[in-house]
């Protein structure tokens, strides 16, 4: 009758911390697995428009020396999101000009304002993918910290030994020594909550850019320079 009692003790007790651990960990999971689809969607969208916007200018630019001019005076030094096959590949072109309209008396005109106007827009996509990077930063060191959190109030190492302690004592039932063999190693590592994603691996940062007004006169110079380049004149698709 005694065996029994404290057989029954310690299964409840068992089952308590298990409900406790596992149901922190069930919503932990869930936190990162919202983070990591967050990452992906914004990659996906306004990651997107910042690829559709450079390659825009690097199409327009053409040359290797402008771009490397267009990123030193832009703010992005770094060649983000460059790959030299874009400059000669019509799909590439086809699908980053398409529906872009522009206007201007002269081909020079329209190409120079539709430099512009690409800039602008690239300015724009960077500054909204800042914050929310800037926020998915955030919530992947809020995960961090409650998960450093649990681990100060519920020492898994602690918990094990415990769970040990307990099933030595049950001298009965299918449990019986089972925490003494693999089945604890095993048990541990689910038991384990791993951190998050790390946005800063997953997704590149990219700096602030300079505003168009305080680069105008360079960035017109630049597309003075990449106009004569494209033979036969700019043609949108």
């Amino acid at each position: 009758m005694q065996s029994d009692i404290a057989d029954f003790l310690s299964f409840e007790i068992k089952k308590e911390m298990a409900d406790r651990y596992f149901g922190f960990r069930k919503l932990i999971e869930e936190d990162k697995a919202g983070l990591e689809k967050e990452i992906y969607y914004h990659n996906r969208t306004v990651g997107q428009r910042i690829v559709n916007d450079l390659n825009r200018l690097y199409i327009m630019l053409q040359n290797k020396e402008l771009i490397g001019q267009f990123l030193q005076i832009t703010g992005l030094e770094e060649s983000v999101y460059f790959d030299p096959y874009i400059l000669s590949s019509k799909t590439i072109r086809d699908r980053v000009f398409k529906g872009v309209k522009t206007w201007g008396l002269t081909a020079t005109g329209r190409f120079k304002h539709l430099f512009m106007q690409s800039y602008e827009q690239l300015v724009i996509d960077v500054n909204e993918y800042r914050i929310k990077y800037t926020e998915l930063v955030d919530d992947q060191e809020t995960i961090e910290k409650e998960i450093e959190i649990f681990y100060r109030q519920n020492d898994l190492g602690t918990i094990m030994e415990f769970l040990r302690s307990l099933d030595a004592v049950n001298t009965s039932g299918p449990m019986q020594g089972a925490l003494d063999t693999g089945f604890s190693e095993s048990l541990e590592k689910k038991m384990r909550i791993y951190p998050p994603a790390k946005v800063s691996t997953e997704i590149p940062s990219i700096p602030p850019l300079i505003p168009l007004p305080q680069i105008k006169k360079k960035l017109k110079k630049l597309a003075e320079e990449a106009f004569p380049l494209h033979k036969g004149g700019f043609n949108l698709p």
